[in-house]
């Protein structure tokens, strides 16, 4: 019997490629989203793609769950293998109550992992981010961020998506520690995601992509981010289902940090016709666009900065170098041009 996996936010930008590696890989897949009216999106998005779509509404099927309601997950939770846990807010701007974004995320975690504890469901792979190691300054003495840093919540500088991600993996790792020690939690920490969507209905990273290339602003921020191919992302947490080594450990799963600098120039290389903004903008009027847009001020706190990031637990695990963020770039934008989205 193949094994079945419960992928919650099945929706989402990622989660639907972990579906498509799940579904080729042989697993069967129960998605779980808040309205079961977009089932037929994700079948949509995921069929084109598979090596064979044959019986696939017997091994691709769904569940109706809410991360902040308690009705279904028992019963979703019954007959599966493997509890992936995906779902979890990621907003373009800070919300005005950073509780709408801290509020699901961490309890949507414990309600997942509950209920999996409850259905004798022992293997949990849990998708968190960068944002949880990554988020505050590189302690004094390290060269570099790996699995052993963690953000500080409290630092004022994160924002709430930080903190949300952080909490949510904090409460995992503690519950898994107190109320369920013979569960296998493996936590994947993606940086920021990149690569063609299988779909329109793709998230904040994409839509980065998309404002560089309606040519919106005519400097970028002098800021970057920890990048990755999203396809690499799924695969991380296809692979590290059965791969023992990865029971209690956190994967960084990145290629490179990538400035908005670097990023502009190798989507401009591969479209050189495109009004393209390369130029990096003093900090001063950043800061001063701020005042006005949302999205800008957002970033305020990480101009400047560059980390150092070591992800040779990712590239032991999947015993290969990570696809290159400069060509998920060019992926995500050539998606979006040949879409008539930019």
């Amino acid at each position: 019997m193949p094994q079945t996996v419960l992928l919650t936010g099945v929706t989402g930008y990622i989660a639907k490629h972990i579906a498509l590696q799940l579904l080729d890989a042989g697993y069967h897949v129960r998605g779980s989203l808040r309205d079961l009216a977009r089932a037929p999106e994700v079948i949509a998005a995921v069929r084109p793609h598979l090596h064979d779509d044959s019986d696939l509404d017997q091994r691709l099927t769904f569940v109706a769950l809410d991360l902040t309601s308690d009705a279904g997950w028992q019963d979703a939770m019954q007959g599966m293998d493997v509890l992936m846990h995906t779902a979890s807010p990621f907003p373009m701007t800070q919300p005005k109550d950073e509780n709408d974004l801290i509020r699901p995320a961490v309890d949507g975690a414990l309600r997942a992992l509950r209920a999996a504890h409850a259905a004798g469901v022992n293997r949990v792979i849990l998708t968190s981010s960068t944002a949880a190691i990554g988020g505050s300054a590189l302690p004094a003495g390290d060269v570099a961020f790996d699995e052993t840093n963690w953000t500080d919540p409290t630092d004022p500088e994160t924002g709430a998506y930080v903190r949300s991600k952080t909490l949510a993996e904090q409460a995992a790792w503690d519950f898994v520690r107190d109320e369920a020690p013979q569960m296998q939690l493996t936590t994947i920490n993606p940086g920021f995601v990149l690569g063609a969507p299988l779909d329109r209905h793709f998230g904040t990273s994409i839509a980065v992509i998309e404002r560089i290339l309606r040519g919106k602003d005519p400097m970028v921020p002098d800021i970057g981010f920890a990048t990755v191919d999203v396809q690499d992302v799924a695969e991380m947490h296809v692979t590290a289902i059965d791969n023992p080594t990865t029971h209690g450990q956190r994967i960084m799963t990145v290629d490179k940090f990538l400035s908005f600098a670097q990023l502009a120039r190798a989507i401009k290389a591969a479209y050189p016709s495109r009004k393209i903004a390369t130029r990096v903008a003093p900090n001063i009027l950043i800061k001063f666009l701020g005042l006005f847009d949302p999205a800008i001020k957002s970033i305020i706190p990480s101009l400047g900065r560059v980390d150092r990031i070591d992800n040779s637990r990712a590239m032991a695990t999947l015993k290969r170098g990570m696809r290159q963020a400069e060509k998920a770039a060019v992926s995500s934008a050539k998606y979006l041009i040949d879409h008539d989205l930019a």
